[in-house]
């Protein structure tokens, strides 16, 4: 093989660290930010909070009256991204890269010889103003204080079992089973394993003692409140709620009815196969759908009401505010200044810099540099959200308005070509961003949508089209409830060519029930 020497030309595509921890920034959550935000602040010591936030953190104060205006800032930051799109659209769509090209990007964050302080070291987050809002009363109480007011569930069963007289080896039986229960109020492993995990299986006379001591335990666990607690599955869980409704009417019929239908296999009772039951049960028509409908308003989580509330509160990342609740509608849309870090680089840090030759100090000054640029993508980050959710207020403004029947078809790719971005760069800023609007909080993706075709040869949004069946639904008759076959014709009726197929999804999605699971007996 004859060896040479070529000279070859190519082009491909590299993203420098900067770059690729902004497209990173712009794809994190919110408290994903946050936490990549604390990361920053431990390891970068020319990274800090402004000096109000601090003091808030170390003394528990409110931050409200150490903040100003944001809005200014950041339509002035809104206004110069959409004069340079094509600037900016350069750098964002630079989101598709090989493995080869990453490889040739440099890793280290190379400073450009400046350490005076620039004019993005001035913090940012910082002039963010305290929401208000029209509910702004700080005596009303929120989803979260009042479930922490009752309680974890654990907690209430505790409290419960401190006021039963019980010896120190069934007080143990007893909590050991509390903290078996799942999140449901359910005991799902066996009295058996529970023991076994104890004491093992080799001494067979303490288990079986273990064990019998559970089940003492377990009668217990079931008296307390709320009824259904300490059930080992469905059936045992309403046949516990309709033994209490017993104990103040022992001669009634239908609450006798439903405890032998809770015997028979559950799924006679979700199909409502009332003749089955009928001939199980050995009772009348009348009093089987009685029954059934007596089950039906029974709890079968006991522990829903304790459920953590917190867990679920969604922050949201962009407000939208009808500044003119009267009249026709105008909507203002702001950044959150709850979500935004107020972050600066340390100016005392960043003056010692200044005049260093030395390799320690260049080492520095490339940590300088790192931190603003990390300020500098923060403000990206949320410039790009604000644009992004400016763009979709303006083009679902019938939402804000009249709701979801109102929803327009949108696709990632209208909001990409008027931003001048990539539409890569919408799906990551949509994505786990959410929006508080007038009519609720909706994570941004909710707003996109494939469209219908209809008569009139324009298209509908499927978010308008599950909307319609939800009401179709909500409206039908009980005793008569609409198929989806039905359903996709009452849609073809108003001009809508929805197949049955597509119902049937879109009704999943919604979580409705069947026809056959919705009639009522």
């Amino acid at each position: 093989m004859k060896q040479s020497l070529s000279l070859r030309m190519s082009q491909h595509l590299a993203l420098t660290p900067q770059l690729q921890q902004s497209i990173r920034l712009l794809q994190l959550s919110t408290l994903e930010l946050s936490q990549e935000v604390e990361q920053m602040l431990d390891e970068n010591p020319f990274l800090e909070r402004t000096a109000e936030e601090s003091m808030a953190e170390e003394f528990g104060l409110p931050e409200a009256d150490a903040r100003v205006s944001l809005g200014d800032r950041v339509s002035e930051a809104a206004t110069e991204a959409r004069d340079n799109s094509n600037d900016a659209s350069a750098e964002t769509n630079a989101t598709v890269t090989t493995d080869e090209a990453v490889q040739d990007v440099a890793e280290s964050w190379d400073g450009d010889g400046s350490v005076d302080v620039a004019p993005d070291d001035s913090e940012w987050g910082n002039d963010a103003g305290s929401r208000k809002t029209s509910n702004s009363d700080s005596d009303a109480p929120d989803a979260v204080e009042l479930a922490r007011g009752l309680g974890s569930f654990t907690e209430f069963l505790h409290r419960q079992a401190l006021s039963l007289r019980l010896s120190e080896v069934d007080r143990a039986a007893l909590r050991y089973l509390i903290e078996s229960l799942n999140d449901d109020g359910y005991l799902e492993d066996s009295l058996q394993s529970l023991a076994e995990n104890l004491a093992g299986t080799e001494d067979l006379e303490q288990l079986e003692e273990l064990v019998h001591r559970f089940t003492m335990a377990l009668s217990l666990l079931q008296s307390l409140e709320p009824v259904g607690v300490g059930a080992r599955n469905l059936a045992e869980c309403l046949s516990l709620q309709i033994k209490a409704k017993l104990a103040d009417a022992p001669e009634d019929r239908v609450w006798q009815a439903a405890l032998r239908i809770c015997a028979q296999p559950l799924d006679l009772l979700a199909k409502r196969d009332v003749k089955r039951l009928l001939v199980l049960c050995n009772e009348d028509d009348i009093t089987i759908k009685s029954a059934i409908a007596l089950i039906a308003r029974l709890e079968p989580k006991p522990a829903r009401p304790f459920a953590n509330a917190e867990q679920h509160v969604i922050i949201p990342d962009v407000l939208v505010i009808n500044t003119r609740p009267k009249g026709e509608p105008r909507f203002k849309v702001q950044l959150n200044p709850d979500v935004m870090p107020r972050l600066r680089v340390h100016d005392i840090y960043a003056n010692a810099l200044r005049g260093g030759k030395s390799e320690a100090h260049q080492a520095l000054q490339q940590r300088l540099q790192e931190a603003r640029w990390f300020i500098k993508n923060i403000q990206q980050r949320f410039d790009t959200i604000l644009r992004v959710s400016t763009a979709i207020v303006e083009r679902q403004k019938n939402f804000f308005i009249h709701g979801e029947l109102a929803m327009r078809p949108l696709v990632l790719r209208e909001i990409a070509d008027e931003l001048g971005l990539h539409e890569s760069t919408i799906s990551r800023v949509t994505t786990a961003k959410y929006m508080t609007t007038p009519m609720g909080t909706f994570e941004l993706k909710y707003f996109f949508g494939s469209g219908l075709g209809t008569d009139s040869g324009s298209a509908a949004s499927s978010t308008a089209v599950r909307a319609l069946i939800r009401q179709l639904v909500a409206a039908e008759s009980p005793t008569k409830p609409l198929s989806d076959n039905q359903l996709s014709e009452m849609l073809k009726e108003q001009g809508i060519d929805c197949a049955r197929r597509t119902v049937a999804k879109y009704r999943e999605a919604l979580k409705i029930a069947p026809a056959n699971l919705r009639k009522t007996l």
